[in-house]
C-alpha cells in the first residue's frame, strides 16, 4: 500500500475541493456566502496555509509540539468561513495570515495570490511561492478560479461613468500573442489614458481587438463618449492612418498631437547604427526648439544633412509636421506634458515589464484580466505633475468655456 506525504494529501484534498466547486458552480449554486460553491475551498486553502506557519514555527520552537485545533470564524471577500485553527504546546504560536483576536481575513491568501499576479508573475512562479511560504500547492486552473474572482470587479470598472472633459488622453496600443483555437496570434490592447482637472491620471479603458485601426479606435472613443466625455482638449496618438479622422469625428474640438517618442521611433529603423546616436541628436534640435520658427529652421538643417542618405525618414518628418508640432501652440508647461508622453510611454514600460514573462497569454479574458491587474497595482505609483496649477491656468485661459471655469 503507497503511503501519502502530507504534501501529497493536501494537493489530493485541494483538486477534490476543485472539482467540487467547479460543479457546484455548473449547477447553479452560487460562488460566495458560507454556502456558497468556492467557500470549502478558501476554507481549505486558509487552514493549509495556518498549519504551514505552524511547521515553520515548530521548528524554531523545538521541544514545542502541537497541541490540537481551535475554532474561529473570520469574514472574507467570499462570506464568512468557519476554521479549525492550529494550536501549540507552549501557546506561543501567533498566526501571521490571521492575527490573534483578528476576526476578518486582512491581506487575504487570494488577495496574495491577486497581488503576485498584478506584478506580472506566471502562474508558475505564484504556486512556487505559495509552495515555499504555505507548503501548498496550486494548479493553473485553481489559481485561474481565484483570480476570476476580480472579474465582476472589471465588469464595473470598464462600464464606470468618466468626466465630461479630460485636458489630456493619450491613446496607445500594445501588442500579446493569445491562444485561440490552438493557435497563437497577435491580440492589440488599445489603451485610452486620461489625466482630468484636478491633473489626476486614470486608465480610462482597456479595449482588445485582433489589429489595430482606426476604426476600431473609433469603437473607443464612441465607447468613451457613452460613458460620459463630452470633450477632449488635446489627445496624443500615433501615426495611424485615419486615426486623427477618427478623433475629430467624435470630439471635433480636440487638438490632435502626433506621438514625438513614436515618431522617432519610427525613423529610426531607417538609419544605420552608426548614425543613430547623431540623428537623434538633430531630431532633438527640432522638437526641443523653442517656438515653431526655431523647429522649422531646425527641420531644414536636418533635410540637408540626411534627406540623401536617409530620405524615408525625413520624407516622414515632413508629412508629418503638422500634427508633430502642435504643442508650439502651446506655452512650455503643457508643451512637456504633450510631446514627450511620458504619461504612456512610462506607463507602457511599466506594463511591458510586467508581462514580458507571460510569452503568451490562454484566452482574451486572461490577458484582460492581467492588464487590468497590472494597471491597478501601476497607478497606485503615480502622482500629479508638480506644473499642474500653471498648467490648468494656462489651459482655463485658452479654453474658459470648454473647461467649465468662466
Amino acid at each position: 500500500m503507497t503511503i501519502m506525504t502530507k504534501k501529497e494529501k493536501s494537493k489530493e484534498e485541494l483538486e477534490k475541493l476543485f472539482e467540487e466547486a467547479l460543479e457546484a458552480l455548473k449547477k447553479g449554486k452560487k460562488l460566495e456566502g458560507a454556502d456558497g460553491a468556492i467557500t470549502p475551498l478558501i476554507k481549505r486553502l486558509i487552514e493549509s496555509s495556518l498549519d504551514g506557519e505552524m511547521d515553520a514555527h515548530l521548528q524554531e520552537s523545538r521541544p514545542n509540539r502541537r497541541n490540537g485545533h481551535g475554532k474561529k470564524k473570520v469574514k472574507t471577500s467570499f462570506g464568512d468561513v468557519n476554521l479549525e485553527t492550529p494550536r501549540d504546546r507552549d501557546s506561543s504560536y501567533s498566526p501571521e495570515l490571521i492575527p490573534k483576536r483578528q476576526r476578518s481575513l486582512g491581506p487575504s491568501l487570494e488577495n496574495k495570490i491577486l497581488s503576485l499576479y498584478s506584478l506580472g508573475m506566471s502562474y508558475r512562479d505564484i504556486s512556487g511561492h505559495i509552495m515555499e511560504m504555505y507548503g501548498m500547492e496550486l494548479s493553473p486552473a485553481q489559481l485561474t478560479f481565484i483570480t476570476d474572482k476580480v472579474w465582476p470587479e472589471i465588469e464595473e470598472w470598464r462600464s464606470r461613468p468618466l468626466d465630461d472633459v479630460y485636458p489630456f488622453i493619450w491613446f496607445d496600443a500594445l501588442f500579446y500573442k493569445v491562444k485561440q483555437d490552438g493557435q497563437i496570434k497577435s491580440m492589440a490592447a488599445y489603451l485610452a489614458l486620461g489625466m482630468n482637472v484636478e491633473g489626476e491620471k486614470d486608465l480610462l479603458g482597456i479595449y482588445l481587438a485582433e489589429t489595430e485601426s482606426a476604426k476600431f479606435w473609433l469603437q473607443v472613443l464612441s465607447d468613451l463618449q457613452i460613458r460620459g466625455v463630452k470633450d477632449i482638449l488635446i489627445a496624443s496618438i500615433d501615426n495611424l492612418t485615419g486615426f486623427e479622422q477618427a478623433i475629430r469625428s467624435i470630439f471635433p474640438k480636440t487638438d490632435v498631437q502626433l506621438c514625438i517618442v513614436h515618431q522617432i521611433r519610427n525613423s529610426i529603423k531607417y538609419v544605420s547604427w552608426k548614425d543613430e546616436r547623431e540623428v537623434i541628436r538633430d531630431m532633438k534640435s527640432i522638437y526641443k526648439a523653442n517656438d515653431y520658427e526655431e523647429a522649422e529652421k531646425a527641420l531644414a538643417r536636418f533635410d540637408n544633412k540626411w534627406s540623401k542618405q536617409y530620405k524615408a525618414m525625413v520624407t516622414s518628418w515632413k508629412r508629418n509636421w503638422e500634427g508633430l508640432t502642435s504643442f508650439y501652440n502651446y506655452p512650455e508647461p503643457v508643451r512637456r506634458i504633450m510631446y514627450t508622453t511620458n504619461s504612456i510611454e512610462g506607463f507602457n514600460r511599466q506594463i511591458r515589464k510586467a508581462t514580458k514573462a507571460k510569452g503568451s497569454l490562454p484566452s482574451e479574458r486572461a490577458l484582460y484580466k492581467l492588464l487590468y491587474l497590472v494597471s491597478i497595482n501601476v497607478q497606485k505609483k503615480w502622482s500629479r505633475p508638480r506644473s499642474w496649477s500653471q498648467v490648468l491656468n494656462i489651459l482655463a485661459t485658452m479654453y474658459p468655456e470648454r473647461l467649465g471655469l468662466e
